[in-house]
């Protein structure tokens, strides 16, 4: 195969993108605005049909050397146990979801990209233009204070929800924003739950936690409005006041506040140019799916590459990007205040211990948005 591919973005989208069409034959080239890799942790759910991608292009081993799994999640008010939704009666190998920090799986990916191909990652690049022809695309862009253009067959933009590459082949991008406000931050554990993770439901809203490697927990809570400028205080005056719980507040590592927004590409292709990931579609990172679900859009459009066809891309993975905001949404619902809290809480509590919640772990692990390919 001579095509030559231009992926713009080099973060873990762009990144299995670029490792990807590397798999199935093609040339790539990573063109990537930061020079330096990200330092935060950011996104850190691996969800099993991930894992699954990783398999076949040899990358999982890495990720399970680094990663925490986690096979429970439970489920508390604050004061009262709910229940727990176990990920063990899920498919095997991969029962669990992995927690790994983005920026260890930017790295990683990174790695394993320039092993393969180690002159084709470009970073310090911005792109300023695309043009295309009936059988090229140029890419315009300035290097170092240089103007410069590269040829390819097929350029993809990965590079997130304000993607220039979208911007500059004029596709319409467009959305809501939610009500949700959320402050989330990273310390020591001393919660004993081990490697599970928990989801508290006291009547103020949503307190969510999770594992980190190195002993450390990440902390995320509803807030009534968005804080521009939070403090680990803040974070830890909302857990105590909720849920009864003191966290280390000098242990603080990272920090911040977010809103959330669903936005879709109105195509997720015009002619030579595609987009993958946050470029084509962001969710609510509540349920930890966007950084999957662009995973998922990027071996859907690889595959589609090696057989010859991009065809139906587009389409196909618009399906897959409906189904996981609405449960994202619902995720959301589940952690607003609640005017009627023990009620919800009688409703969760009576799933949790039906044959229901082999549904939730089922759901909580992105099973059944897309598995065409099998």
């Amino acid at each position: 195969m001579s095509k030559e591919i231009v992926i713009v973005g080099g973060g873990p989208v762009g990144l299995f993108m670029g490792i990807a069409l590397l798999e199935h034959g093609f040339s790539c080239t990573i063109l990537e605005q930061r020079k330096e890799l990200i330092s935060d942790t950011r996104s850190l759910g691996i969800h099993p049909v991930s894992l699954e991608l990783f398999d076949q292009l040899n990358l999982t081993e890495t990720f399970l050397e680094n990663g925490i799994k986690v096979f429970e999640g439970i489920a508390h008010t604050g004061k009262r146990l709910l229940g727990a939704v176990t990920f063990e009666q899920c498919p095997e190998p991969y029962n669990y979801i992995l927690i790994n920090p983005q920026n260890e799986t930017e790295r990683i990916l990174r790695d394993e990209f320039l092993k393969r191909s180690p002159s084709s990652y470009k970073t310090g690049i911005e792109v300023t233009h695309i043009q295309q022809g009936s059988d090229h695309v140029d890419v315009h862009y300035g290097e170092n204070g240089h103007k410069k253009n590269l040829s390819a067959d097929f350029v993809i933009g990965c590079d997130g929800k304000n993607s220039r590459v979208r911007q500059a082949i004029g596709i319409h991008y467009s959305g809501k924003r939610y009500p949700d406000t959320y402050i989330m931050g990273d310390f020591e554990d001393n919660t004993g739950l081990n490697t599970n993770a928990a989801v508290y439901l006291p009547a103020e809203g949503l307190i969510e936690c999770f594992p980190l490697p190195g002993n450390k927990r990440r902390w995320v809570v509803k807030t009534d409005d968005y804080v521009n400028s939070p403090t680990a205080e803040q974070l830890s005056a909302l857990i105590k006041d909720r849920i009864g719980h003191s966290i280390p507040v000098s242990t603080n590592s990272m920090l911040s506040s977010f809103g959330v927004q669903h936005l879709m590409a109105e195509s997720f292709q015009k002619g030579r140019v595609f987009l993958v990931g946050d470029a084509a579609h962001v969710v609510s990172p509540i349920g930890g799916q966007g950084m999957n679900l662009g995973w998922l859009g990027a071996w859907n459009l690889a595959l589609r590459f090696k057989n010859g066809t991009t065809e139906g891309y587009s389409t196909s993975h618009q399906v897959v990007v409906k189904k996981a905001a609405m449960r994202a949404e619902m995720n959301m619902k589940i952690g607003r205040k609640s005017r009627f809290p023990l009620l919800k809480e009688t409703v969760l509590k009576g799933i949790l211990h039906s044959p229901l919640r082999h549904i939730l772990a089922k759901l909580f692990t992105m099973r059944g948005l897309d598995n065409w390919w099998v």
